[in-house]
C-alpha cells in the first residue's frame, strides 16, 4: 500500500517571511505575460487555452490540422483513479475527477459526460488483484465495493457475469466517462467568445527562442505570432519536438487503436475494464472499445502509416459481446489509430522547461482524467510564475536530472 502522511503542521511565517513572499506575488503580477501560443488542439491544449482566456490573456491556440485530431480522437477517456498509483499521481486524479464533477452539474443532461461508475475484474490466474485492489482504494478511501459475479446485476446493469472471473468484481461508483470531442468543441465555444483565436490546419509548428527564452511560434507557412510564453501540448511528439532543443522527457508512447460500434438498444451504463476488452458507451448509443492486445497487433508501415487487421478489429468486437448483456451482434461505425502519449516512466509531465523561461509543455496519459485540472494549473502557472504543488511530481526536469 502507497505510505501516506497521517498528520499535518501548519507552517508559521515571520512577517519578514511573509513580506518577502508578497513581494515575490508582485513581481510575478507585474511580469504576467500579454499573450500566450499554445500548440495543440487535444484536451490539454484546449483546456489550457480556455483557462487563460478566462483570466483575461490574449490566447492563440494552433493545431496541425483539425481539432482533435490526435489522441484525444481515439481515448477511451474513462474518469477513473483506480488501482494503485503514486501517491500525488492519486490525488492529482482525484483534483481531475473534481473539475469533471463541477463541469457535469453546469451541464447535467449532456450525453457525453456521464458518471455511472466503472466495474473491473481480472484474469483468472496469478495475476489476479481483485481482493489486494479492493483493500487499498478502501485504505485510500476511493469508493469501491466488491462484487461476486451474482451481486452484479443488482449493482450495475448490461454485464454478463457469467463471464467474470471467480474472484469478483470491483464496481466504483464515483467513476465515469467523457467524450473527448464533444468536450473539446464546447470549451471551443466559450473560448472563442472570450476572444480566443484558432488556427487549424497550420501544420508543424516551431517554438521560437531568442536569447535563451521563448519568443514565438513559428508556423509552417512561414508566419510567426509573437508571444510571452507557449504552450506546447502535441500529443505523443512532444518528447520529439523538446529533443530538437537538446530537452531530454522520457517517452514510452506506443500505438493505440480505439474502435467506436454502432448505435445499439443496449443496458450498459457503466466502464467496463475487463482482462480482454475494455469498454464505454458513447454519446451516439454505440460502445468505444480498447485492448492492449489489439494495440500490439498494430503495424506501422513504411510510409509512417499503420496497418489493421480485419482480424483484429473481428476480435475486439467478439470480445466485447462476449462480456455484454445478451451478447449483442455489433458492427463497428468508424475506428482510430495513433500514438497514445505516455511518458517513460508512466507519470505525467507537466510545467515549464529546465532553463527555458517561457517554455511550459504537457504530456501525458490519462488525457481525459487530467484534462480539466492540468489546463486549469498551467493557465495559472503561466500567468503567476507559481508552481503548484500538485504538479511539484511531475516536472519535465526530472528526466534530466535522471539523465545525468
Amino acid at each position: 500500500m502507497v505510505p501516506r502522511s497521517s498528520s499535518h503542521r501548519l507552517r508559521r511565517i515571520s512577517p519578514a517571511v511573509a513580506r518577502a513572499e508578497n513581494k515575490v506575488i508582485d513581481m510575478n503580477a507585474s511580469t504576467k505575460p500579454l499573450k500566450v501560443v499554445v500548440i495543440g488542439g487535444g484536451i490539454f491544449g484546449v483546456s489550457t487555452s480556455v483557462h487563460l482566456a478566462r483570466l483575461g490573456i490574449r490566447t492563440v491556440l494552433i493545431n496541425d490540422g483539425p481539432l482533435a485530431n490526435g489522441a484525444s480522437g481515439r481515448s477511451l477517456a474513462w474518469l477513473n483513479s483506480a488501482r494503485k498509483r503514486a501517491d500525488a499521481y492519486h490525488r492529482l486524479r482525484l483534483a481531475g475527477i473534481d473539475r469533471y464533477r463541477t463541469l457535469a452539474a453546469r451541464y447535467p443532461n449532456a450525453p457525453w459526460l456521464r458518471f455511472d461508475g466503472g466495474l473491473t475484474w481480472d484474469a483468472d490466474d496469478g495475476s489476479n488483484e481483485i481482493a489486494e485492489i479492493f483493500d487499498h482504494e478502501r485504505d485510500l478511501g476511493y469508493h469501491a465495493q466488491w462484487l461476486a459475479p451474482a451481486r452484479i446485476a443488482a449493482a450495475t446493469p448490461g454485464v454478463d457475469a457469467s463471464v467474470v472471473t471467480r474472484q469478483g468484481a470491483i464496481f466504483n461508483p464515483g467513476e465515469g466517462w467523457v467524450d473527448l470531442p464533444s468536450l473539446i468543441n464546447t470549451l471551443v465555444e466559450e473560448f472563442r467568445s472570450l476572444g480566443g483565436e484558432i488556427v487549424t490546419d497550420a501544420g508543424r509548428a516551431t517554438v521560437d527562442i531568442e536569447g535563451g527564452r521563448v519568443r514565438g511560434v513559428i508556423t509552417a507557412d512561414g508566419m510567426r505570432r509573437d508571444a510571452d510564453a507557449v504552450l506546447l501540448a502535441a500529443g505523443g511528439d512532444v518528447p520529439a519536438i523538446v529533443a530538437e532543443i537538446g530537452q531530454h522527457i522520457g517517452d514510452a508512447t506506443p500505438v493505440a487503436l480505439l474502435v467506436r460500434t454502432k448505435a445499439i438498444r443496449h443496458p450498459l451504463k457503466a466502464v467496463l475494464n475487463t482482462p480482454r476488452i475494455a469498454i464505454r458507451p458513447t454519446p451516439s448509443g454505440g460502445f468505444a472499445l480498447d485492448s492492449a492486445w489489439s494495440e500490439e497487433e498494430v503495424s506501422v508501415k513504411p510510409d509512417g502509416s499503420y496497418e489493421v487487421r480485419q482480424s483484429t478489429l473481428e476480435g475486439l468486437l467478439r470480445e466485447a459481446s462476449r462480456v455484454l448483456e445478451g451478447n449483442p451482434q455489433l458492427e463497428i461505425e468508424d475506428y482510430g489509430v495513433g500514438p497514445k502519449p505516455i511518458p517513460g516512466d508512466g507519470e505525467p509531465v507537466f510545467g515549464e522547461l529546465p532553463s527555458i523561461p517561457g517554455y511550459f509543455v504537457a504530456f501525458s496519459h490519462s488525457g481525459a482524467t487530467l484534462g480539466l485540472i492540468a489546463g486549469e494549473l498551467l493557465a495559472d502557472e503561466i500567468i503567476t510564475g507559481r508552481r503548484h504543488p500538485l504538479l511539484a511530481d511531475f516536472r519535465p526536469e526530472r528526466f534530466s536530472a535522471s539523465r545525468r
